[in-house]
């Protein structure tokens, strides 16, 4: 009696030579390990006093018609707006989403001189901007003084009170912006090259005489990337939390949300370097192609800097790139501190991604 031929244990043989090539492919080695490497030591080390945009909150129960608010309106770095839950703001404050929560007060008379008073609520999540915050307040504070009583200097004031908050550094930012590019560059460079050279070598059309399914197939290479990320997931947040102290707010059991949250990273970047293996006839025109979906992502995905300065338009754009979700949920399990099923705009949007180049790379796979 012949024995039943096992897909799973296939899988789990062709994953394992996969994993032996990657590992001594110095091309995968490098765009997943020693580029981010450089990426996190270089942006860890540097300090980060500058902000082009500031976001401020307004209490829900400021005057707007204090003289205070249209010289902040006009302070071209802040971007305010109105809040309306004290409790959801003061959260946001905490956890460094707002770099500050104003109140503007209703005016008091004083000795015949009427009194702008202006507090700001600030924390030490966003410590590295209260300066930037201040300064522009006082200097507000200074043009309604010289509009309301030249002479004076007592007409508009600001009063700033500090509450407990995490400390966010650069590395808070910077560090999983780099394990979404060592995802991507690996996922979608190392899949499609290696397809190719596959079909290309007719080892392909050997493998497609045993008995196994394309879909095992890929979930083969699937698993050798997994381990082969996994390695460089632990070595890049390894580098950030001991030498730069790249927050975990709830220690492993962050790390392991962040790790899952990968997963659908993996399947959607593999699952891109797939469909291009599965597309382009030409080797040459692989790098071209993948570059063409890669760079845009890397510019537009918040990997070095934040997408809140970019138009709406474009921002409403970047927003919907696979790449946008999975950046944004490691910062928010990280720092933030939620775990994966609280964050669910991010998790459906990588779902949904996850799901569309799934079907299509299994469709458009080629033996040969």
């Amino acid at each position: 009696m012949s024995k039943k031929y096992s897909q799973l244990k296939a899988a789990l043989v062709l994953s394992k030579a996969s994993l032996i090539a990657t590992l001594r492919s110095p091309t995968s080695v490098v765009f997943a390990l020693l580029f981010p490497i450089i990426f996190v030591t270089v942006f860890g080390a540097m300090v980060d006093n500058t902000a082009v945009k500031v976001k401020i909150v307004l209490s829900p129960h400021s005057d707007t018609s204090n003289p205070m608010y249209s010289a902040i309106k006009g302070i071209k770095i802040f971007d305010l707006s109105q809040g309306t839950d004290s409790a959801a703001m003061l959260a946001d404050l905490k956890k460094g989403r707002i770099a500050g929560i104003l109140h503007l007060q209703s005016p008091t008379i004083g000795n015949g001189v009427p009194h702008f008073a202006t507090n700001l609520l600030g924390s030490s999540a966003v410590a590295d901007k209260l300066p930037l915050v201040e300064a522009a307040l006082q200097e507000a504070a200074t043009q309604v003084n010289k509009k309301i009583i030249p002479d004076q200097r007592v007409a508009a004031t600001v009063h700033t009170v500090n509450v407990p908050g995490r400390v966010y550094r650069q590395i808070d930012f910077i560090l999983p912006g780099q394990l979404g590019f060592s995802l991507l560059m690996a996922g979608v460079f190392g899949s499609a090259f290696l397809l190719f050279n596959l079909r290309h070598t007719l080892v392909l059309k050997r493998i497609y005489v045993t008995p196994i399914k394309r879909s095992f197939l890929l979930l083969g290479e699937m698993i050798s990337r997994l381990l082969f990320q996994v390695i460089c997931f632990i070595i890049i947040t390894a580098l950030g939390y001991y030498a730069f102290h790249f927050t975990l707010v709830n220690g492993i059991i962050t790390f392991l949300e962040m790790l899952l949250l990968s997963v659908f990273g993996l399947i959607i970047f593999m699952g891109i370097g797939f469909i291009i293996s599965g597309l382009i006839r030409n080797e040459s025109s692989i790098a071209p192609v993948a570059n063409t979906l890669t760079v845009p992502q890397i510019l537009l995905c918040g990997l070095f800097f934040p997408i809140d300065n970019y138009p709406v338009w474009l921002r409403s754009f970047c927003e919907m790139l696979p790449l946008t979700f999975f950046v944004d949920g490691l910062r928010k399990i990280a720092f933030e501190g939620l775990h994966i099923w609280q964050i669910p705009v991010q998790l459906i949007g990588l779902i949904v991604w996850a799901t569309i180049v799934a079907v299509l790379s299994v469709k458009l796979f080629k033996w040969e």
